[in-house]
């Protein structure tokens, strides 16, 4: 059994008390599976006028897959698309060739917590044309006091509706009492874990929240020990074949791809599209610069 590698996010302020916690991609461990991002959101409680208000910006060649727990979050994007996600449902947006987008709180002055999360698109996908699904209803079920939520992927004999592109899972933990849950693994899957409230204790080590515990693979089953109240994000895949690189908003399989979207956006090339009115997508500074998981 691969010991756990524990990997402590990095932190930035969005404005407005927006604290965001980036667990994926780290120095550690870039990818599990196909994930290759992960931004824990929140919770926070807002001031009245303040909320989430994220620029227009683009992204190339990767699914962005948003997890609401609290809040209502209004999804605006350049195919057209206004969608209002709120807790328990997953909106995915399918990047492909390129495609833009805005997210804002729909009320100011409310609770937000969320998780955002990138899927990486392999190479024979991801020049696809854009898309965007909403999924309203998910899978869930109950093990004693936990209830679970398979987000993507297959699980057992349940499988999720959102439609990606590699084999992987995902599933939200959330439990009324102290549990002990026992998980059935793919050994040639690589699983990673994501207390986002309360702890969890995974062989006999207590990871705490907003820590990641990478678990390798090879396992067969995960036995899961969690406090009252707690929540985590699980999360798993095939190893990933291709070498992903990633800068900024844009994922790509080699330099020049990135380089040439970064030009496109920053010209107005009609690649990304424009949102809402017609009014061109605006640059938005990444909040936290890093390239190839760095």
């Amino acid at each position: 059994m691969n010991p756990i590698v524990r990997i402590q996010p990095r932190s930035a302020d969005l404005g407005d008390g927006m604290l965001v916690r980036r667990a994926l991609p780290n120095r550690q461990q870039r990818m599990i599976g196909a994930w290759c991002f992960l931004d824990h959101a929140g919770p926070v409680q807002f001031e009245p006028g303040k909320g989430m208000h994220v620029g227009a910006h683009p992204h190339i060649a990767l699914q962005t897959f948003t997890w609401l727990i609290e809040g209502e979050v209004l999804h605006r994007d350049s195919l057209g698309n206004e969608q209002i996600i709120r807790p328990g449902q997953v909106n995915l947006m399918t990047a492909g060739h390129g495609i833009a987008h805005t997210e804002d709180s729909l009320h100011d002055g409310e609770r937000l917590h969320a998780a955002q999360l990138w899927i990486a698109l392999p190479p024979e996908h991801k020049d696809c044309p854009p898309a965007f699904e909403h999924y309203a209803e998910l899978p869930h079920w109950r093990e004693g006091s936990a209830e679970l939520t398979l987000l993507a992927g297959r699980y057992g004999e349940r499988t999720a509706a959102a439609r990606i592109h590699s084999p992987l899972v995902g599933i939200d933990i959330a439990c009324d009492s102290t549990s002990n849950i026992t998980l059935q693994l793919d050994p040639g899957f690589e699983y990673g874990l994501m207390p986002l409230v309360g702890d969890a204790m995974v062989d006999g080590e207590t990871i705490s929240a907003d820590e990641l515990a990478y678990l390798g693979k090879g396992r067969s089953e995960l036995q899961l020990a969690l406090p009252a109240g707690a929540r985590v994000l699980f999360l798993g895949g095939e190893p990933f074949e291709e070498p992903v690189l990633m800068w900024w908003n844009f994922v790509g399989f080699s330099k020049e791809d990135i380089a040439q979207a970064q030009t496109e956006w920053e010209q107005g090339a009609a690649r990304f599209g424009t949102i809402g009115d017609g009014q061109a997508p605006r640059l938005v500074a990444p909040p936290l610069p890093w390239r190839n998981g760095s």
